[in-house]
């Protein structure tokens, strides 16, 4: 396993600005937000009137969410019940929309999975390699995908986030029938896949913890992944990739590098997504776990 998280590339629409205290600073466009983060145990480095100046925070009501609170000097838009903005990072433009879980629809560490599917592009020696995007939430990583090259088929098993992801598409100019979105259960459309002899070179998963498909299914980490992991098994093709990620689980890195075992052959990388702090000195804020599997591939340095 890796000592650094892995690299984080250029992303000027967003900045972590401080972390501590069980909290983040974070700068999503133009737009500062202040929200909790349990990994953030250390000192702040920031002074207190650069926290209390922050356009939205979010106060935590239950264990199930809260609101988002505009600050004296936030700007009329931010005010209104639902606010929402744009973000750009490369040639997307993605939606920021803070939603009563303190999740804004972007998760900005995301961004080195991002380049690293742009960088292996070429490797699969396909005009159009077949990206399958399961748990594809507001769609950023689809998007991307579908304009460095890639086919893309994005599931999600929320009808919200499958409208936010038609949103992202449109909004960075992505034609409509550009990629396959469907709202469905990621096991069951896998095993459907399996059975259709379907095969993908670039599989991305990035469960939650918990979940529910739109019929109901019952989504829980601990007892799902194994058989999605099974059924993503017989869907890679001969030359491929799988990247596994996740956040708040409560397990090793090692633990998803031996989830990946079952795939013959290849390499694995394994290691931490992270934000890092603005500032030559700045800290890393850990940001989830995530492990890289590939096979017959030239991947690139992460």
């Amino acid at each position: 396993m890796r000592s650094e998280p892995f690299l984080h590339p250029p992303f000027p629409d967003h900045a972590l600005l401080d972390s501590g205290a069980g909290e983040k600073l974070e700068r999503f466009g133009k737009v500062t937000l202040r929200r909790p983060d349990p990994q953030a145990l250390w000192r702040r480095q920031l002074e207190d009137a650069r926290w209390q100046a922050a356009d939205l925070t979010f106060v935590r009501e239950s264990d199930r969410g809260g609101r988002w609170v505009a600050g004296e000097r936030a700007a009329p838009a931010l005010r209104r019940p639902q606010p929402e903005w744009n973000c750009r990072y490369a040639e997307s433009v993605l939606r920021v929309r803070p939603t009563p879980f303190k999740h804004v629809g972007l998760f900005p560490e995301q961004a080195s999975n991002w380049e690293f599917v742009n960088t292996l592009r070429p490797g699969f020696g396909a005009e159009r390699p077949r990206l399958l995007n399961l748990f594809g939430y507001s769609g950023a990583a689809s998007v991307l995908a579908v304009q460095a090259g890639y086919e893309v088929t994005h599931v999600d098993a929320s009808k919200a986030s499958i409208t936010w992801a038609r949103e992202n598409a449109v909004a960075s100019g992505i034609a409509e029938n550009a990629m396959r979105v469907i709202c469905d259960d990621a096991l069951a459309f896998a095993r459907r896949e399996v059975r259709r002899a379907s095969r993908y070179d670039l599989i991305l998963l990035d469960p939650p913890h918990y979940g529910r498909g739109p019929k109901g299914e019952k989504w829980q980490f601990e007892t799902g992944i194994v058989p999605l992991l099974e059924a993503v098994h017989d869907l890679v093709a001969e030359r491929a990739c799988v990247i596994l990620s996740t956040y708040a689980i409560g397990f090793a890195p090692l633990a998803l590098s031996n989830l990946l075992g079952m795939f013959e052959g290849g390499q694995t990388d394994i290691g931490e997504l992270a934000l890092k702090e603005e500032g030559p000195d700045g800290r890393y804020l850990p940001a989830g776990l995530c492990a890289r599997w590939w096979r017959s591939l030239d991947a690139p340095s992460p």
